[in-house]
């Protein structure tokens, strides 16, 4: 008799054939510039359950430009293993084209000359109208929004993220769970969690002084859908109050709770679930783990790494979608459950190309209501650019060394440090840079750029520190984003090597000295998790540095040497 997974497996690979999973086979008629919104939106319903997931949004409301990562390194078991796989080695993995959309949607290369053909990417009016199109066809699809939604931009932290709640709300997810959405503070996140009009998971959000759920947010919802009782769990980004600063937000705690969640999948399956849907913001590494340990999730919609693949990855019975980040993508999963088993799915990643989907009208009102009043703001331009400006990846991007130029200038520092942080859109060479580009990189709750003194020894306790968060090779114990951001300094990393042995070779490029363990340096940075930082916010720092360049060029930089990965 065949089993489960074998249903799955043949589902997955049924998928790839027919273009079910993945962008289907339109890549050559996009580089055609043939593409239309009909094909970008072609599906052969599936099933009788749909779901639409999108996930780390980043405040992003208008159509952007975003580089995937060019270096994404695994550890431990997966090494090598999506999501860590970039360029070249991913477009084969997955048969995809050079030059095509594909190309362009998913990896980095060729990256501005791409963008120039293809144009900008995302946009919730165009969203919305994937979306729409999805519940023409499939009217009771669940939309499930994974978080890191109210967070990332100038109107977003100007309105303490209301912007982002009325456009969400407009598009009527059914759920949602957290991560940067706390750094609005305990205040904040209570009113307007309070209001919102759809649930909000999250199972491993407990009070802190008691060590029991938060009744703020429910563990999981239940939807009646094609016949079928769906359980959908809320996952929260666990390391909240190490990655972001506890104080904001001091009635909380987190952590994976994998324990826990087991007893969640067992109530809501004992409650007669015969789907469970896990909405989490753990990390695809860490969601990956947690599936082959917590029994009985049929699907989990990951976040907080902003990966997008265009096919699932099943492990056991449960399958990981990984939805991307910054609008770029939509989900769309539709599934055949039958006698409380999940024996089946079609899914397709959708590319939000802003030139080819027509933008919903009325989203589009919405969002020009949003930001009306900060218009002026937004639309003065600093600078203008001519190199390309990105972020994402393991190390240092473009725009990371420009910000740790800033530093270095506007606050007279001999060492630069800049936070890992995944968000922030692209620009591509010739643009302008206007005031809310800069925000978009650095729009935070903690912007205080700090200036202060530091040992060498300190310093390399730092760095060791970050890189075991992002290179423990125990997926649990990687707390982080990505690699702390330097300026003025370069350093080795042999990522095989264990906690406290990885950095070596710190150098002080303005004297080409090896920093002295003894010896104290002034450093600058930002986004601090301490109370009381002190310092001008970091995008007047960002503002004051490009104005005075006019025009800005940042040149490649091999300021740090990887090995072990």
């Amino acid at each position: 008799m065949i089993s489960r997974r074998d249903f799955l497996q043949a589902s997955m690979a049924a998928s790839a054939l027919i273009g079910g999973s993945g962008f289907g086979n339109w890549s050559r008629l996009a580089a055609q510039q043939a593409l239309t919104q009909d094909q970008l939106l072609e599906f052969d319903s599936f099933g009788n359950v749909t779901l639409i997931h999108v996930t780390d949004i980043h405040a992003q409301l208008k159509p952007i430009y975003f580089r995937e990562p060019e270096v994404n390194i695994g550890v431990g078991p997966n090494r090598g293993e999506v999501p860590h796989v970039t360029g070249a080695a991913f477009r084969a993995l997955y048969g995809i084209e050079d030059g095509s959309p594909s190309n362009y949607a998913l990896t980095y290369d060729d990256f501005t000359a791409l963008a120039k053909g293809y144009g900008r990417m995302g946009g919730l009016d165009r969203v919305a109208t994937v979306i729409n199109s999805i519940r023409a066809d499939r009217p009771e699809a669940l939309l499930l929004d994974g978080g890191d939604t109210w967070h990332g931009s100038y109107t977003c932290h100007h309105t303490a993220g209301q912007d982002m709640v009325n456009v969400m709300n407009a598009l009527r997810p059914d759920a949602m769970t957290f991560h940067w959405e706390f750094t609005l503070g305990s205040d904040r996140i209570q009113e307007l969690v309070s209001g919102l009009p759809f649930a909000a998971l999250g199972q491993n959000i407990f009070d802190a002084e008691w060590d029991e759920p938060a009744e703020l947010f429910k563990p999981y919802e239940f939807f009646e859908r094609g016949g079928v009782k769906i359980a959908v769990i809320g996952q929260a980004f666990p390391y909240t109050p190490i990655a972001n600063p506890g104080w904001m937000f001091p009635e909380y705690s987190f952590g994976i709770r994998d324990e826990h969640m087991q007893e969640i999948v067992d109530e809501v399956r004992a409650q007669g679930a015969g789907l469970v849907v896990c909405l989490s913001h753990n990390g695809f590494d860490v969601d990956k783990k947690m599936a082959g340990i917590v029994k009985g999730i049929d699907v989990i919609l990951t976040g907080h790494t902003h990966d997008a693949l265009p096919e699932p990855v099943l492990v056991g019975d449960t399958i990981l979608i990984a939805s991307g980040s910054n609008g770029k993508f939509v989900s769309r999963v539709d599934l055949n459950v039958r006698d409380g088993q999940m024996m089946g799915f079609r899914h397709r990643l959708i590319p939000i190309f802003s030139d080819v989907i027509t933008p919903d009208p009325e989203m589009a009102r919405l969002i020009d209501e949003q930001r009306a009043p900060f218009e002026p703001e937004l639309r003065e331009v600093i600078g203008q650019t001519d190199s390309l400006l990105y972020r994402r990846g393991n190390f240092n991007g473009s725009w990371d060394d420009l910000i740790c130029d800033a530093l270095l200038s506007e606050r007279d520092a001999q060492i630069a440090l800049s936070p890992g942080v995944r968000w922030g859109p692209s620009l591509i060479p010739g643009q302008d840079i206007t005031r809310e580009d800069i925000w978009n990189v650095t729009s935070m709750s903690y912007p205080e750029a700090y200036r202060s003194e530091m040992t060498g020894e300190f310093l390399k306790v730092v760095l060791e520190d970050v890189a075991d968060n992002i290179f423990n090779p125990d997926p649990y114990y990687q707390q982080g984003g990505d690699m702390v951001r330097t300026g003025g300094l370069s350093y080795a990393i042999d990522i095989s090597k264990p906690q406290g042995e990885r950095i070596s070779d710190l150098t002080l490029l303005s004297t080409g000295e090896a920093i002295d363990p003894e010896k104290s340096y002034v450093v600058a940075g930002w986004a601090s998790v301490n109370e009381g930082t002190e310092g001008p916010p970091i995008w007047d720092v960002v503002e004051n540095h490009i104005a005075g360049q006019g025009t800005v060029h940042v040149a490649d930089r091999d300021n740090v040497k990887v090995t072990g990965g």
